[in-house]
């Protein structure tokens, strides 16, 4: 049997193996044993997605984005340019990625969710600046407003109770964004 077509089946044959062991255990979520999750497990969740996806974007806008432009990778002319100007619009993009999902799980946590709020507009702006980056367009300004909003969100998640430190990513998790 070609691979591509072992490929196509495996997920197929789960995802029909999965649809007839749920059928089998009945619908009725009264017997099934399982608890709600209560509203202070919610919310602390809520705190740890937070912390972890902006930590992710923290990590990779100081690794792929910050820490080359300030040692001059940037410039034009200097040794590898262009692969890090790459790197940096693919950072951009994942950074951008993980911030937009560390709003949503922010707001699961009422405190949390005052705090982030305002930074909403600062996050939805970052959105066309990895073009940018891949370009070479701009890179003090757009540097500076990855800069500034990851330390906007560190300093909203700090107040709320909910500290964020840098993670970088793995290149894989930045390709995959």
């Amino acid at each position: 049997m070609p691979r591509s077509l072992l490929r196509a089946l495996v997920p197929l044959l789960l995802c029909a193996l999965l649809a007839g062991t749920t059928a089998a255990c009945g619908g009725d979520d009264k017997d099934s044993g399982a608890a709600p999750t209560s509203t202070v497990e919610r919310q602390k969740l809520a705190k740890t997605r937070f912390v972890a996806n902006a930590g992710l974007a923290a990590g990779a806008t100081y690794q792929w984005i910050v820490k080359p432009y300030r040692a001059g990778t940037f410039a034009s002319g200097a040794d590898g340019r262009r692969f890090a100007l790459i790197k940096a619009g693919l950072a951009g993009a994942f950074t951008y990625n993980r911030l937009k999902a560390a709003l949503r799980n922010a707001k699961g946590d009422p405190t949390l969710a005052k705090a982030v709020a305002p930074l909403t507009a600062g996050v939805d702006a970052l959105k066309d600046l990895p073009s940018k980056l891949r370009k070479g367009d701009s890179t003090e300004s757009v540097v500076k407003s990855f800069d500034g909003a990851i330390t906007k969100v560190k300093d909203a998640g700090k107040d709320a109770g909910a500290e964020v430190t840098n993670k970088v990513p793995s290149a894989g998790e930045l390709a995959k964004g």
